[in-house]
């Protein structure tokens, strides 16, 4: 049996519990493009012809790709909240009672996102994300392994996401209109 049907025929006995690793970590709609992209880059590998336990290096192919996912959804979404950040501290006006009122809606659902997280999870997404500790010194603070710090973190931001996203679909301070009649846009 060539090394292309030993990949296919594992690829095929292994396309369930390759959904059920990947469930774990990334949202539903997302899991069907994962395990695709492990078969893909399992028959890139240049070590598929010399794989002992090719189920094996499937799941955990199958798992780094999820991670990765997760890791790179994380980065938008802290690349999103930065420039958020930085547009409402250059549009803050203090003295706009509006604005100050959008700011302090907007923060009190990010706190509530927070408070909705499970509490191991919100631990360490709060130390991480509030403190700034890095995955090491949560992972040691709270007894946790590093790996089970990332996929907290990972969970938290994508929960507080889909809550942000659920409370206030498509809106961000740039979309509103201020009471005057105008789009708020960056100068």
């Amino acid at each position: 049996m060539s090394a292309e049907e030993v990949i296919n025929t594992v690829f095929l006995s292994c396309k369930s519990l390759l959904a059920a690793v990947v469930s774990r970590i990334v949202p539903p709609h997302e899991i069907e493009d994962i395990v695709q992209e492990t078969y893909v880059r399992v028959c890139q590998s240049k070590a598929k012809g010399d794989l002992r336990e090719p189920r094996a290096f499937m799941v955990k192919t199958a798992r780094n790709l999820a991670l990765d996912h997760i890791k790179r959804a994380e980065q938008r979404l802290t690349c999103s909240m930065d420039s958020q950040l930085d547009w409402e501290c250059v549009a803050r006006d203090d003295s706009d009672p509006y604005r100050q009122s959008v700011s302090n809606q907007e923060f009190s659902r990010f706190c509530e996102a927070v408070r909705q997280l499970p509490l191991q999870c919100r631990r360490v997404f709060v130390l991480k994300k509030v403190y700034g500790h890095s995955q090491r010194e949560i992972a040691q603070k709270l007894g946790l392994k590093e790996s089970t710090v990332e996929k907290h973190i990972a969970r938290g931001v994508l929960l507080c996401a889909r809550y942000l996203e659920s409370v206030a679909p498509n809106t961000t301070l740039t979309q509103r209109e201020s009471p005057k009649g105008t789009t708020g846009e960056r100068r």
